[in-house]
């Protein structure tokens, strides 16, 4: 995601980045070439001026020209920048209530059901919530097969009624089933059509009008860029909701709806989606964003993600069998599992700063360990605990076995055998520390 945006900006901040001379000339320059890189990214053109406006203004305000280094202090601002364009600070979502009703709204196409189940399976994992997913779109095929597929996809219950074909009576019904069944969330998915229209507006003020929820959360396709704007704009006129949510944003590398909707609408986005899988949700930094749009990273996220894996025990028995040097293949493939966990690689490599940049242009599979778990699965459990016995014929017969070639089963035995290497060296006082700073990190 952004990644035009990203390398534009870099190219326009690249003459403020040294320790040349900087004029008025030069800061007038940078901040249009800004405001090119933010119209090419598809934000609105009113708020990509503004913006460089401001820019512009903080700039010459604060004495850059008179700095030791200007680019840093001109990052920064366009950094502070775009954040407070996003939103600030990030927003949760009202969950005061008992049950707690969301409400989804979005046309059809938005992701709006995937993203309920997606909701659904955040609140259940990380809120320990009991939530039940009500299926209220009475018109477009199989949408309520769609929601109970994913309803089983997370082990989340479904409430729907294909007798009733009364999308208030229907929402009404499942919160009224959620209360009889210990369900302390309700997550609403209602119908969408493929364009606004003005009898998808009243049904859903009426559903809305009906349960009074906590939440109404409008669900808008990124890729559909300034169109997502805009319908937002629509929805939040009749609806007035309280948050945006942008899905397939991993899909769009403009990024101009992230960063120009909480402008037009005054509404938070509060989650984007990042993926096709269940747990590719994550809630909305925008200063997180500003520092990967401007490819400084996001290394606050990669360490939560790598948190919520991290598990103390393992981590002991791991560092114990390294010390007895009997760390063997098994254990290799527990930490590529963990890793995946995380997310997709792509994502991954996306938070480490820098790497964006470096890795422009390069297609990272998120089958990247496939290969690798295929070589440690043809060994025998006897070749997974002890590496050493892998001789020649043995090499052979586990590449035949993998569809992998000798070489790659040569090579991930170095990489493997280096990797124990520099294990074992941590071992003198390095891994203790290690242990030490994840427990730390994990408090």
């Amino acid at each position: 995601m952004f990644d035009n945006l990203s390398e534009k900006l870099d190219k326009a901040l690249h003459v403020l980045k040294g320790h040349g001379q900087i004029t008025e000339i030069n800061v007038a320059e940078t901040t249009k070439e800004v405001r090119r890189a933010l119209l090419d990214a598809d934000v609105n053109f009113k708020i990509a001026k503004e913006f460089t406006n401001r820019v512009k203004e903080k700039a010459l305000g604060q004495n850059v020209l008179t700095t030791l280094q200007p680019g840093q202090l001109m990052v920064k601002i366009v950094k502070d920048e775009l954040t407070q364009l996003m939103g600030g600070d990030a927003e949760g979502i009202d969950l005061s209530g008992n049950p707690s009703v969301i409400l989804m709204a979005g046309l059809q196409g938005s992701g709006k059901t995937t993203f309920s189940g997606k909701l659904a399976h955040f609140l259940k994992t990380k809120k320990t919530k009991n939530p039940l997913l009500v299926a209220c779109d009475v018109y477009r095929p199989a949408a309520i097969d769609q929601l109970h597929v994913v309803g089983d996809q997370i082990d989340v219950p479904v409430f729907s009624d294909k007798e009733n074909n009364d999308p208030v009576a229907l929402a009404k019904a499942g919160i009224a089933h959620a209360k009889a069944n210990g369900h302390n969330v309700v997550i609403i998915d209602t119908a969408g059509r493929l364009a606004v229209d003005e009898r998808m507006m009243t049904e859903i003020s009426n559903i809305r009008n009906a349960i009074n929820p906590q939440e109404i959360l409008f669900v808008v396709d990124a890729m559909t860029g300034q169109d997502a704007v805009n319908t937002a704009k629509a929805f939040n006129d009749v609806l007035n909701f309280d948050g945006v949510i942008l899905t397939k944003l991993d899909g769009d590398t403009r990024g101009g709806a992230a960063i120009s909707i909480k402008s037009v609408v005054e509404k938070p986005i509060k989650f984007i989606g990042t993926g096709e899988k269940m747990d590719a949700l994550d809630v909305f930094y925008p200063d997180r964003m500003a520092d990967r749009i401007l490819g400084m990273g996001d290394v606050i996220s990669l360490v939560e993600r790598a948190q919520e894996q991290f598990d103390e025990d393992e981590a002991r028995k791991i560092q114990k069998k390294i010390a007895k040097n009997t760390f063997g293949f098994d254990d290799f493939l527990k930490q590529i599992q963990q890793i995946k966990k995380m997310g997709s690689m792509k994502d991954l490599m996306g938070m480490i700063p820098g790497a964006g940049k470096a890795l422009k242009g390069m297609d990272i599979d998120d089958d990247a360990f496939k290969h690798v778990e295929a070589i440690i699965h043809s060994m025998t459990p006897e070749e997974r605990s002890n590496p050493s016995k892998l001789d020649a014929s043995r090499k052979k017969r586990i590449a035949k076995g993998s569809g992998r070639t000798i070489q790659e089963v040569n090579q991930l035995l170095k990489q493997f055998n280096q990797m124990g290497k520099m294990m074992k060296m941590m071992q003198g006082g390095g891994g203790k520390k290690m242990m030490q700073m994840m427990s730390g990190l994990r408090g």
